[in-house]
């Protein structure tokens, strides 16, 4: 039934999940890459879209709001002047990495937006990083359908059971890291979007 239902619309889901955020899709869908379910260079692909999307869309409104958004949350507001200063010097390798760092999926766009970085050199470098992205976190659950099937030979019984089990697993540590990141003080707009 969810093999199905991944099968149909996985391409969707993943489209969706990494527009928003999606470490937990993105590996969910590495993993039905590896079990035949999608095809991993295009879960790369849209991935890469999504990722690439979504980050434009901060940049924009941190472009157009982002003193008013900088000023509405204390946390980002404290963070701006360090993100400033980073990207004083590292701006090439920050705008690269920013989705890689926990808690600045959305809230590094928008300070990037709100910033002096060009908006071309910003979609350039957020392509790439987004492939950067898409190709690692797929293919971590790509390896992940790899390991497991070494140690389970008939795999195909329990897939959905591991789906699942990834989705539900994604959802928990990102419940853990939005408790953690309200009793620390972080810069997310939203609340980390990693599910």
């Amino acid at each position: 039934m969810i093999s199905a239902f991944v099968a149909s619309y996985g391409y969707l889901a993943v489209f969706v999940g990494t527009l928003l955020e999606g470490e937990t899709i993105l590996i969910a869908a590495g993993f039905a890459a590896h079990r035949g379910l999608l095809d991993l260079p295009i879960v790369i692909l849209v991935a890469m879209l999504g990722g690439t999307l979504g980050d434009q869309l901060a940049f924009q409104i941190g472009r157009w709001k982002g003193d008013a958004l900088i000023e509405r949350f204390p946390a980002l507001a404290r963070h701006k002047p360090r993100v400033h200063d980073l990207l004083e010097g590292h701006a090439t390798l920050f705008i690269l990495t920013v989705r890689f760092l926990y808690g600045f999926r959305i809230a590094g766009p928008v300070l990037l937006g709100s910033s002096r970085v060009p908006m071309l050199r910003f979609a350039i470098l957020n392509l790439i990083g987004a492939a950067l992205w898409a190709t690692v976190v797929s293919g971590a659950g790509y390896l992940f359908g790899l390991a497991i099937n070494a140690l389970i030979t008939d795999l195909k019984r329990i897939e959905e059971v591991v789906l699942i089990a990834i989705l539900v697993g994604g959802g928990l540590v990102w419940l853990w890291r939005k408790a953690r990141s309200s009793a620390h003080g972080s810069p997310d707009i939203k609340g980390d979007r990693r599910s």
